[in-house]
């Protein structure tokens, strides 16, 4: 997949430098001969510079219909006045870099963002900031673009009048990387995307999820930070994509996850770290997922996984201080779990080999207990409490049978 998409870059750039002999600059400048930004694109040809000097542009509903490259200098903001759309980009192969874009408007009819790519291949967003705007990039029916380096800052306060950072709608190829994203209603929207890289994100305080996935397969998230989002990360209807070396830290409330998995299939979760959130790992109607090497710290249920999950793998990760290790909401599961290290763990390793003596069963009877009847979260840290778990953990009658770890690590890995 990297070589196909390397090849389709060189294959732009040859295409660029046989093409590009007569390219020009045009230079927009406040009280220049080119003042306007929508003038000097319509007067640009194929794979000339824009560059746009310092100052503040109250422009919108820009289009880009041809291959360019604008870029800002000395930090230019595009003030869209919160009239609709900045940059409407219709073409391939049009870069934009440099440039501070503000002010794009709520509506509740269209996705006015401030750049808007649309049914393009090979374009570039890269090193610019924006703030104030409903949504900020927006790619639909594309393929082969970047998204990097750029810093999205909102300040949405509901979620029904707030846009996302980076949405992608129907798109294959696509990598985003190195962004920052906060203040709106998801960091990072997927749907119908397939083949895609996010890595290298920092996704903080949204309204809604750090990164939505919807219906994408075969994508890859890697070393992002998902911290203080209402939720960290949604995986919804969705195969075969792989999550490592994310945090995923401090999601609080009723309904807030570190990571939810919802309907996913043969997906691979990797050492990542879920620390401080409601609940780190969600996961309901999914199979064949493999949780391996994570660590799972200060959280207020480390997994919960429904009945209908089956064939999940949940290895040689480390469990500590979490209030409840693992809860589910029936006593069959057809999940696996194996070789995890469990903080609660009170048995011993006779024979040194690492691996306590004695199974680990990390699904207490008070987390059943709270599963059919919330509000008896109250009496967690009570001694009737505490007398119970105990007896279920002498003669379990009611937790789970299948969800024991036969051999629990006496270590962590971290």
């Amino acid at each position: 997949m990297k070589q196909c998409r390397i090849i389709s870059l060189l294959g732009l750039l040859i295409s660029m430098s046989l093409t590009n002999a007569g390219a020009i600059v045009l230079e927009v400048k406040q009280g220049g001969n080119n003042s306007s930004i929508k003038s000097a694109i319509s007067r640009a040809t194929e794979f000339d510079t824009v560059q746009i000097s310092a100052g503040t542009y109250l422009e919108s509903e820009i289009e880009i219909n041809k291959a360019l490259t604008i870029v800002g200098n000395g930090w230019p903001t595009v003030d869209a006045n919160s009239e609709g759309m900045i940059f409407v980009v219709k073409s391939s192969g049009v870069s934009i870099s440099g440039i501070n874009f503000v002010n794009t408007p709520v509506s509740f009819v269209k996705e006015n963002s401030a750049i808007l790519i649309d049914g393009v291949r090979n374009c570039q967003v890269t090193g610019n900031t924006f703030q104030n705007n409903f949504f900020a990039i927006y790619a639909a029916n594309s393929a082969n673009c970047r998204i990097s380096g750029n810093v999205v800052k909102g300040n949405a306060k509901r979620v029904v009048t707030a846009g996302n950072g980076i949405h992608l709608w129907y798109c294959k190829n696509m990598t985003i990387e190195n962004n920052s994203v906060t203040g709106q209603r998801d960091g990072i929207y997927f749907e119908f995307v397939k083949n895609s890289f996010v890595t290298n994100n920092f996704i903080k305080n949204n309204l809604r999820y750090g990164l939505h996935f919807m219906f994408s397969d075969s994508c890859t998230y890697e070393n992002n930070n998902f911290i203080g989002n209402s939720a960290g990360v949604a995986v919804m209807y969705t195969r075969t994509v792989e999550m490592r070396h994310n945090e995923f830290k401090d999601s609080w409330g009723g309904a807030a996850y570190g990571l939810l998995l919802k309907d996913i299939k043969d997906c691979f979760i990797f050492e990542n770290r879920f620390e401080r959130n409601s609940i780190a790992i969600h996961i309901d109607g999914s199979d064949r997922v493999r949780i391996e090497k994570n660590v799972l710290i200060d959280n207020g249920w480390a997994i919960k996984i429904m009945a209908n999950c089956q064939e999940n793998e949940i290895v040689d990760n480390d469990f500590i201080n979490n209030s409840f290790q693992v809860a589910t909401n029936s006593r069959n599961s057809k999940s696996e779990l194996n070789g995890n290290y469990w903080s609660t763990y009170q048995g011993y390793d006779l024979d040194r080999d690492g691996y306590g003596d004695v199974s680990y069963r990390p699904v207490s009877l008070y987390s059943l207990l709270v599963e059919s009847n919330p509000p008896t979260l109250v009496l967690l840290r009570s001694l009737t409490i505490e007398a119970l778990d105990l007896a279920e953990r002498i003669i379990p009658t009611l937790t789970p049978q299948t969800l024991v770890d036969s051999k629990p690590r006496m270590r962590p890995n971290l």
